[in-house]
């Protein structure tokens, strides 16, 4: 594999780090949590800057309000919160003050997916991809490991509009170079292939990658595609991705309605019809286990992504 884990990290802690590294670059960088603020790793920010952090407490829609506030004075606000608190306790605050105004509110959502684990169904979110896909305007980005996070954070940080910034709990393989820089709207081609494109994002990126590494030892060569940035979507790289291929599997941890399996469908089905097999949480809430075994579980790992590249390749 060209990629190696150089050590297995956290992707919130990812953020936490890129949130320091965009205060220490811009004085308008503000963050605010709601109650979270150990948990959303801005602990770091909190002490250089105390003057521009606020503690909201456990007040979503206050936080929401405040941010706006804030960006229409010319603050770059990061709201931090779990993904399923910051995104469906408070839509309603987020459509109306945040993308309906186009204001430059950065929303940071942490323990996504259902590798939140043994907290469960009430705490994991497999629907916020969704909910952020449709509100236009909005930039969805799904980092894939720490370094990508503290990038993505830091582009996210300098770019002028309302971006949703989606990461997790558990300590995942740290593969990407510390130095790649992030472009919002930009896929990566991680491992070049022929007979199959496997679109990852997020954690399920590494797994497209062992994933590629076994079907290689089957003779097929899988190409691997991160989408960090969910929207806008590179529709390019797709389209020329399956036109080389023939065959596409699309792996997420988010379930089928709205997430990136949808987009990357409906782009070809209007530029390149094409075999398209789906790696994800179909239409299920999530359950309590460890982050591995409920992967196992809902059938978004490595093994799994395997078999719908073969079932795409029967499909040629």
């Amino acid at each position: 594999m060209k990629y190696q884990d150089s050590g297995k990290k956290d992707t919130r802690s990812g953020f936490g780090v890129g949130l320091l590294k965009a205060g220490q670059a811009d004085s308008n960088v503000v963050a605010l949590t709601a109650d979270l603020k150990g948990s959303l790793k801005m602990d770091a920010f909190a002490a250089e800057f105390p003057e521009r952090f606020i503690q909201c407490g456990i007040a979503e829609a206050n936080m929401v309000g405040a941010a706006a506030g804030l960006a229409i004075t010319g603050k770059v606000p990061f709201i931090g919160s779990f993904a399923e608190f910051v995104t469906g306790r408070v839509y309603d605050q987020i459509r109306q003050e945040v993308a309906y105004g186009n204001t430059n509110v950065k929303i940071a959502s942490s323990h996504a997916g259902i590798t939140l684990g043994e907290d469960g169904a009430t705490h994991q979110t497999m629907e916020d991809v969704a909910l952020m896909r449709a509100l236009p305007g909005m930039v969805v980005l799904n980092p894939c490991d720490f370094n990508q996070t503290v990038q993505a954070t830091i582009a996210a940080a300098k770019y002028n509009g309302p971006v949703y910034l989606r990461f997790g709990r558990p300590s995942v393989p740290n593969f990407t170079p510390e130095d790649q820089p992030f472009e919002i709207g930009k896929a990566i081609v991680m491992n070049e292939g022929k007979d199959v494109t496997i679109f990852a994002t997020g954690h399920t990126v590494w797994e497209a990658l062992l994933a590629a590494d076994a079907l290689e030892a089957e003779g097929i060569k899988a190409e691997v595609i991160d989408i960090a940035t969910i929207k806008p979507l590179d529709e390019k790289a797709v389209i020329e991705s399956a036109s080389k291929t023939g065959a596409v599997v699309v792996a997420e941890e988010h379930n089928m309605a709205g997430g990136l399996g949808e987009a990357i469908a409906g782009v070809l089905a209007l530029n390149k019809p094409t075999p398209v097999e789906f790696v994800n949480g179909e239409d299920k809430f999530g359950q309590s286990g460890t982050p591995a075994a409920l992967m196992q579980a809902y059938g978004i790992d490595a093994p799994h992504i395997a078999q719908a590249a073969k079932k795409a390749l029967k499909r040629k």
